[in-house]
């Protein structure tokens, strides 16, 4: 519904950019050249994904526009929220307002990306979405215009064998009162309730919103659970070629992953000490 085609990428908030650049570098992902917002004080590096990609986003100059990015990080390093795909922000745009939502947009946002060959300038056209229409989260409809500048074959090789963004997972005190806002986003048949949590199939990754028992359950064993303020976006899922290769890749990074029951297949995780604030769960696909 709405021209939505799924999660786009997710955006992880980071006080040192290169520091983080390093550390999912060493967890086996190959990470793109920087870029730097043009206008904005704020730069990222890119995961990109066959299907998806993550955004590592950071402040590159304190004194320019962060978007909210330097109050966020004054509580925690973390999921931000996300970026839903469309190939028609206009269209997108439009059948949002006819559904009722007050989308803002679309706007044209540009970046500077730094390759080796010389500076090129990457340019998406973005769909702002109201608090209430997607309640527990934080996220905007983003088409790309240049896409090739973005998605290079080389920057989809992972020693860790990632193929895919899956899915979200936020904590929510009321998860089943989501439902109609994703509803009237995403379709009837998008929204899946259970017990203590709610799923919403966006046509290309899921969102998983559950209560605190429920998410402490599933995260306690593998690191301490940190109860921020809900809701709060907890965790993200990466689908892999090879569970085992990249365990291989995660080991040969320093780092030391546990095993995971709770995804849709038996995987691995790491805890927010290991993946900048977020659990990180790998899983076959």
């Amino acid at each position: 519904m709405n021209a939505i085609d799924g999660i786009d990428h997710t955006l992880v908030g980071v006080r040192d950019l290169e520091a983080a650049r390093d550390q999912w570098a060493r967890m086996g992902f190959t990470v793109t050249p920087r870029g730097r917002h043009i206008g904005w004080g704020t730069g990222n590096y890119c995961i990109m994904l066959d299907r998806g990609y993550i955004e590592l986003l950071g402040i590159v100059n304190a004194a320019g526009f962060t978007n909210n990015l330097d109050r966020f990080l004054e509580t925690r390093e973390g999921l931000m929220g996300l970026a839903f795909a469309s190939d028609d922000a206009v269209g997108c745009a439009g059948a949002l307002r006819d559904a009722g939502i007050a989308a803002d947009g679309p706007k044209e946002l540009k970046r500077l990306l730094e390759l080796p060959a010389g500076t090129v300038t990457p340019a998406f056209s973005l769909v702002y979405l109201p608090g209430d229409a997607v309640p527990a989260l934080s996220a905007f409809v983003c088409q790309h215009l240049t896409p090739d500048l973005v998605r290079r074959p080389e920057w989809l090789a992972h020693a860790n064998g990632a193929k895919k963004l899956l899915g979200m997972t936020v904590a929510s005190n009321d998860p089943a009162s989501l439902g109609p806002a994703y509803r009237r986003l995403l379709g009837d048949r998008a929204v899946r309730p259970g017990d203590g949590w709610l799923r919403v199939e966006t046509g290309a990754g899921w969102l998983d919103f559950a209560t605190p028992d429920v998410l402490a359950r599933r995260y306690a064993r593998v690191a301490p659970w940190p109860d921020h303020a809900r809701p709060w976006a907890v965790a993200m899922t990466v689908g892999v070629a090879d569970i085992t290769r990249c365990r291989a890749a995660l080991v040969a990074g320093d780092f030391a992953p546990r095993a995971s029951g709770f995804g849709r297949n038996a995987g691995i995780v790491l805890g927010p000490d290991d993946a900048g604030g977020l659990y990180l769960e790998f899983v076959g696909v």
